[in-house]
């Protein structure tokens, strides 16, 4: 039997020692025989405010260095029964965001291809459209499942087709997406007009403003996407901006009413 990579213990190497791998795992340079593993994408270069999220993977894993192999909460234990590594840092081009989606959508396609699941460290929401793009290709069209302020599903960002806030749109005019298994959730803030969530809506996505889910459990609206997905292959993407900037305010566009970290904990324990 294989013995499973966990994560080195505090007891072991003092937490604020060591190589800052994600959770202080092994680091890898082949997704062969992992089940799933760490991948950074260093990289800004679509924000259209403030910048920084270049520097999001390193800090990551820094702060990952606290946790612990086990889930007190839910009973999880994930390194027993799963082998993971943390895979470094996808050498993105720092001064063109179009070859940079290339080179990305080639790293995932290697990573997909040896049967790995990637747990991706960003980076700005452009990189989910590079992705995605590799996801279809193997899995085909695919579910999503979008926890953000902002749809990011603008046309164009100065002109430009390539940023942020375009990743789904071009996913959907790519056909990398199954709309009516598309859900996002935690949207808010202001906007241009009072149709700005409509065309989302006409491509057969579900949106949950965050105001519908303020002082709920997200339990209920959990289990209608399990139900609406069932087992397609789906994409999930946590954007930083859907928790409310008073908990998580390192973000390069924050908008006030949003998720709080019990209600985020709460997602991922669920989904």
């Amino acid at each position: 039997m294989t013995t499973k990579n966990q994560p080195l213990s505090g007891n072991e190497m003092p937490r604020f020692g060591g190589i800052a791998t994600m959770m202080r795992l092994p680091a890898a340079t082949s997704p062969l025989g992992l089940d799933a593993a760490f991948i950074g994408i260093p990289f800004d270069a679509g924000t259209s405010h403030r910048s920084g999220t270049r520097f999001g993977p390193r800090q990551i894993r820094a702060e990952s260095a606290l946790l612990r192999p086990y889930n007190m909460a839910t009973g999880a234990a994930p390194f027993d029964s799963l082998q993971v590594a943390d895979l470094g840092d996808v050498a993105i081009n720092t001064y063109s965001i179009a070859r940079s989606m290339d080179i990305v959508s080639a790293f995932y396609a290697d990573v997909f291809t040896a049967g790995c699941r990637p747990l991706t460290l960003g980076g700005d929401h452009t990189i989910a459209l590079p992705i995605l793009r590799a996801a279809a290709r193997h899995h085909g069209p695919l579910a999503l499942v979008h926890v953000d302020a902002h749809a990011d599903v603008n046309d164009t960002m100065f002109g430009e087709t390539l940023a942020h806030g375009t990743p789904f749109r071009r996913a959907v005019e790519e056909g990398l997406l199954q709309g009516t298994k598309v859900f996002q959730i935690g949207l808010r803030g202001t906007g241009y007009a009072a149709d700005d969530f409509d065309w989302p809506r006409s491509q057969g996505f579900t949106i949950i403003p965050a105001h519908e889910i303020w002082y709920r459990s997200l339990e209920p609206l959990m289990q209608r996407v399990r139900d609406v997905i069932g087992d397609t292959p789906c994409y999930l993407s946590f954007d930083i901006d859907g928790i409310d900037p008073a908990f998580a305010g390192g973000t390069g566009t924050p908008e006030i009413g949003g998720l709080s970290v019990p209600q985020a904990l709460a997602w991922i324990f669920r989904e």
